[in-house]
């Protein structure tokens, strides 16, 4: 089984061109930037993988986790860009970015491997009015043996090393939801699983997860490695 390793939302930079558009820089710095301390455990988990990729433009720019007939691919800040401007921005950061992944990904299956794919991301405590009651989610599609599979294998792994943690799947957000494994899932329903990793952002501190979870998270993956 090959390994890919991504981080769809690592960072909160705009491109030169489109910083006019964000006049309050500040929106850059929440939940709605980026994933805060997704992109360190990304890079911790990154030597397991046979193949990673990340992004540190912020999703405010474009969602690189939705497709682009989703509505909220665009944000309220770019939504109202010209039709050629937005087209710039799929060519030059949202396709090149998944075409990589999904280039990757196809070779391996046409070589006759199995891929398992595993997403990097974080999620804001409380949302509105919402709190999150979870420290990890496991996100995936239940209709799909192998996923649910590997998630239930993963949360048993985490929690023989932490029984503390608070483990839950598909929350905060469904697996089957919109999003770039779901996108992938349908491209190549045989011989790919994928699973998105939601850690709570309670637990970042300058941006940074704690080694505590990034360790039990690596010692888990491992497994599927073996």
């Amino acid at each position: 089984m090959k390994l890919v390793i991504t981080c769809e939302h690592g960072g909160n930079t705009i491109p030169k061109e489109y910083k006019s558009l964000f006049t309050d820089t500040s929106v850059l710095e929440t939940h709605r930037g980026y994933d805060l301390g997704a992109l360190d455990v990304f890079n911790y988990l990154q030597p397991l993988a046979d193949y990673s990729n990340y992004s540190k433009t912020s999703r405010l720019l474009i969602e690189l986790n939705r497709s682009l007939l989703h509505k909220n691919v665009y944000s309220e800040f770019t939504k109202k860009l010209p039709i050629n401007e937005k087209k710039q921005i799929i060519k030059k950061h949202y396709r090149v970015y998944r075409s990589a992944v999904t280039d990757y990904i196809q070779a391996r299956i046409k070589n006759n491997n199995d891929v398992l794919h595993l997403s990097i991301h974080s999620f804001t405590p409380q949302l509105n009015q919402d709190i999150r009651n979870c420290d990890i989610g496991l996100l995936f599609d239940s209709r799909k043996a192998n996923e649910k599979e590997i998630a239930v294998a993963l949360k048993k792994s985490i929690l023989a090393k932490n029984p503390n943690y608070r483990i839950r799947f598909n929350y905060p957000y469904l697996g089957k939801a919109d999003g770039f494994t779901t996108t992938l899932r349908k491209q190549f329903p045989k011989h790919y699983s994928g699973i998105e990793i939601e850690i709570n952002q309670s637990f970042s501190v300058d941006n940074k997860m704690p080694d505590a979870i990034k360790t039990v998270l690596k010692e888990s993956i491992l497994k599927f490695k073996a």
